[in-house]
């Protein structure tokens, strides 16, 4: 591989503030990884000189299509037909995040990896996404409360054991 080429493969993953700045700080690597988001997205490489002048630097095509609210112009075929729809929009949200030209208003790397971990698990158990309606909330917070109470009955003795170990079995089962 030449030098030349080295050079221009790096400038496509460079900070914006770097190179205003020739300072690296924590968040250039969140910058760097956007990159490579982008490039998972779209099948693309960061820089490339065989493309139409719009779609040369692919962080400003990338952020250009999501201005425009056309994310799927980019978004490489095999990847959103063989991806959730949802999930592919949730990480190109969280790529344009990453790009930010201004470090202080990107995510910090944990912030990354955690919001990443949530999109896996809930690709993995859809069930584990769940939004609490405003209506049911009131049931809930009755329901919890009536586990407590009934607990603290089992706990003091007012009950026989075998009132207590089913009343037990059924508080600790449910999930709210």
């Amino acid at each position: 591989m030449q030098l030349s080429t080295l050079v221009q493969e790096i400038l496509g993953y460079l900070d914006p503030e770097y190179l205003q700045t020739s300072q690296m700080n924590e968040k250039s690597d969140v910058y760097s990884f956007g990159v490579v988001l982008v490039e998972l997205l779209t099948r693309k490489m960061a820089l490339t000189f065989d493309a139409p002048e719009e779609e040369r630097n692919l962080t400003n095509y990338f952020l250009k299509s999501m201005r425009d609210g056309d994310l799927f112009r980019i978004v490489d075929d095999k990847v959103a037909k063989g991806g959730d729809i949802g999930q592919i929009k949730q990480v190109a949200e969280l790529a344009q995040r990453c790009l930010r030209v201004k470090s202080d208003e990107r995510p910090t790397m944990k912030e990354v990896a955690i919001e990443l971990e949530g999109l896996r698990v809930r690709h993995q158990h859809p069930w584990a996404e769940v939004t609490v309606n405003q209506e049911e909330t009131p049931i809930i917070m009755y329901t919890k409360r009536f586990c407590k109470n009934i607990n603290k009955l089992a706990t003091n003795g007012d009950m026989r054991d075998s009132e207590t170990s089913t009343l037990h079995l059924l508080t600790d089962e449910m999930v709210i």
